[in-house]
């Protein structure tokens, strides 16, 4: 380790010397700017704007990736309604509690500042607060679009951890969350003023920039999980597990290096930093979770929709005269007298009938249809037997009429408006 400082401290006097780079990351003369109002001014901080630029791309990839996975369209604003909310209000919660002496006092003594804990301008969201409720209000956001809860958190995992790599630069505008000293020509500057400067040091003192060094683990976390993803199309929040395992493994290291006060815990015989157990076991927790998962079949990974809240099928064509086919089945019959009820008749081939007229009375339409006698054939209407006019027992029936004129029976028949 000595060598590679020692080497990285003679490339940075080469590269000074020959003015390739700055000596370090300068300290930022910018943190906000005022809006001026009726009452007074609205202070608007540089972390808000770094933690809402995070979010508005996150949410745009997220978007992209969601509706590839055939979403309903615009639930992805559905469910970050809810898990937006949620997030910021579980990652200044899990802040408050895991560095409490400026807000209860050392050891709960209650000489802290409680007004301080709505005030996240000042910076201060725990990333574990905001996954766990941001996951809870996503989980309500789900439950309300008709979605799986895992399928949104696969499409989301590389947004989330995008967004992680915009919001850490919030800590460089706020001066916060640095790591130890450093002679490396990527230190940062912080001002000897501000509040967060460490007692003991010189005005001078370079520091390790280790928002930055998460802000790049990240970027190259959101290609590494994209590339896995295409590769492997992870389903049943495999990515999402697999997102927790990248970030925890870069969060022990980072978290390691940062000098900032903050909650110590020995487990093990070791003394460290909360948020680095927090990540050793996030990170056995999600590994565990992940093969247990790759283990699982599922038939219907791929369908991000919750069982019996599918969408309708597409609707059926609609046959001539406009009415849909599956409507014209529905509930057709043929009654003896040659008559149709409500709907349709569908044919030997299975095709549908075109609907028939409504039914008239028997009296009606017979008195509708042409003279026999007059030679003008009749259609194909019903044979009935008649009784004869000249003998007074019933004559044969009537043969079916050929349609052609001129043609007679032997006796005479009735006419057929007075058969009944």
């Amino acid at each position: 380790m000595q060598t590679l400082l020692t080497a990285a401290a003679l490339v940075q006097s080469g590269l000074l010397s020959a003015g390739m780079v700055p000596a370090s990351i300068p300290s930022p003369d910018w943190s906000g700017f005022d809006i001026p109002l009726p009452w007074g001014s609205l202070r608007i901080h540089a972390y808000a704007l770094c933690i809402l630029a995070g979010i508005v791309v996150g949410l745009w990839l997220t978007s992209v990736r969601w509706a590839r996975r055939r979403a309903p369209e615009g639930s992805v604003w559905d469910i970050a309604i809810w898990a937006i909310p949620f997030g910021i209000i579980g990652g200044r919660l899990y802040h408050v509690f895991s560095s409490p002496d400026a807000y209860f006092g050392p050891g709960f003594d209650g000489t802290g500042d409680l007004s301080l804990i709505p005030q996240i301008q000042r910076g201060g969201l725990g990333i574990w607060g905001a996954v766990v409720l941001g996951a809870f209000g996503a989980w309500i956001g789900c439950r309300r679009a008709g979605v799986k809860l895992t399928a949104f958190l696969d499409a989301a995992a590389p947004g989330l951890l995008l967004a992680q790599a915009l919001g850490r630069w919030g800590n460089y505008f706020n001066q916060e969350l640095f790591g130890g000293p450093t002679t490396l020509p990527w230190g940062l500057q912080v001002d000897a003023d501000n509040a967060n400067f460490p007692a003991g040091y010189p005005a001078d003192t370079l520091f390790h920039p280790t928002f930055l060094y998460e802000s790049l683990w990240n970027i190259a976390g959101v290609l590494i999980l994209l590339a896995l993803d295409r590769r492997f199309h992870f389903r049943r929040g495999r990515l999402f597990w697999l997102y927790a395992m990248y970030y925890t493994l870069g969060r022990v290291w980072i978290e390691a290096m940062r000098i900032d006060d903050a909650e110590q815990i020995s487990l093990f015989g070791i003394t460290t930093r909360l948020n680095v157990w927090t990540s050793i076991f996030v990170f056995l927790a999600a590994l565990a979770v992940f093969i247990w998962l790759g283990r699982r079949k599922d038939g219907n990974a791929d369908s991000v929709y919750l069982p019996g809240r599918e969408p309708a099928p597409a609707a059926a064509a609609k046959s001539d005269g406009g009415t849909p086919a599956s409507a014209k089945v529905a509930g057709s019959s043929v009654v003896g007298d040659g008559s149709k009820d409500s709907g349709s008749t569908p044919n030997v081939t299975g095709n549908p009938v075109r609907d028939m007229d409504p039914v008239v009375s028997d009296s009606e339409s017979r008195g509708s249809l042409p003279d026999n006698r007059n030679g003008s054939g009749l259609t194909s209407a019903q044979t009935e037997a008649v009784p004869a006019s000249t003998g007074g027992t019933p004559a044969a029936a009537e043969p079916r009429n050929t349609g052609k004129s001129g043609g007679t029976d032997t006796g005479t028949a009735p006419e057929a408006d007075s058969s009944r």
